[in-house]
């Protein structure tokens, strides 16, 4: 029986053929003559990386996983592609990658024109450094609230002689303005620390830290119920880092951390984000050296749908 399939679209060809882009959707660079609603962005930077480089691998090999995934979710009945319309608009590539703060101006540069042009982005990384030129660019107009899934706070500071590192975007987008601190939720929190005050920003800056104990002991149910009501009816900013899935569900990232999420309840939370006005979004850090049977990059094409999902409000049109 098929059909129900429509081979003029080529999201319901065979998913082993055509080119890969996100969710094999219309490659349009040039998205300013004709903005879609949703614009997929790649960032193939990994400038900010402190231990094992790669995640400038990540989106050509999401891309490629994401030819598996069809149009409908099953779970929540959403399906993304029809409720808005939705584009890979490119990468965010980096002419200067030797010059992180040269190279993050770029990536700031392009994702202004986004703006402007009134897309709104679901974007793939790169490393979790590459969310601070992103907020600088959308959240010019003010402060963001964020759902944050990560294993780190990434609110440290100067590390081997520089502010600018994936693991210090949040404290400098605070710093900056970017973001309200006070609707900031930060689930999944887990791993050694340098010190004790690794992340000592996170709280005296007023965000809600929810580390994974407090994930496993609540449920994740309740934890982001109540983190949905912390950032409430403000405009917000949903960064997914793949380190905050437990290593057996993403090897290949770079800086992993035993006892994390399991894909289930990261899908879970995510679907309960409809409910926000999302502004925009990030799956970040797959390192495709370290993965396994592409099991990393396929869990992060997973998440971006699950995003794409909520970024639509959850609808089926």
């Amino acid at each position: 029986m098929t059909e129900f399939l429509d081979y003029s679209d080529p999201q319901q060809r065979p998913r082993f053929t055509g080119l890969a882009t996100f969710f094999r959707l219309p490659y349009v660079e040039d998205f300013e003559a004709s903005p879609p609603d949703i614009g997929l962005i790649g960032v193939p930077y990994d400038g900010g990386v402190t231990n094992r480089p790669g995640p400038r691998h990540g989106p050509r090999e999401v891309r490629n996983q994401s030819s598996l995934i069809r149009r409908v979710n099953q779970a929540t009945g959403a399906a993304p592609f029809a409720a808005a319309t939705v584009s890979d608009i490119g990468d965010a590539w980096v002419k200067r990658p030797f010059d992180l703060t040269a190279a993050h101006a770029e990536i700031e540069d392009f994702y202004a024109r986004v703006h402007a042009a009134g897309i709104r982005p679901l974007t793939c990384g790169g490393d979790h450094s590459v969310t601070l030129p992103i907020l600088r660019a959308i959240a010019k107009d003010g402060p963001l609230g964020m759902i944050h899934i990560d294993a780190h706070c990434d609110t440290g500071d100067d590390y081997l002689g520089s502010r600018f590192h994936h693991g210090a975007p949040f404290k400098i987008a605070v710093d900056e303005g970017l973001l309200d601190p006070a609707k900031v939720v930060q689930i999944g929190i887990r791993g050694t620390l340098f010190a004790p005050e690794m992340w000592a920003f996170s709280y005296a800056s007023g965000m809600r830290v929810m580390k994974i104990e407090e994930v496993e002991e609540r449920g994740w149910r309740a934890c982001i119920e109540e983190a949905v009501g912390i950032v409430g009816s403000a405009p917000a900013y949903v960064s997914f880092d793949i380190d905050s899935l437990d290593p057996a569900f993403a090897p290949g990232t770079g800086t992993p951390e035993a006892g994390g999420l399991t894909m289930r309840e990261a899908q879970g939370m995510v679907r309960a984000l409809a409910a926000l006005d999302i502004r925009g979004a990030d799956m970040v850090e797959v390192s495709p050296p370290y993965d396994v049977g592409g099991i990393t990059a396929l869990n992060g094409a997973t998440i971006m749908f699950e995003l794409l999902c909520a970024m639509t409000g959850g609808r089926s049109a």
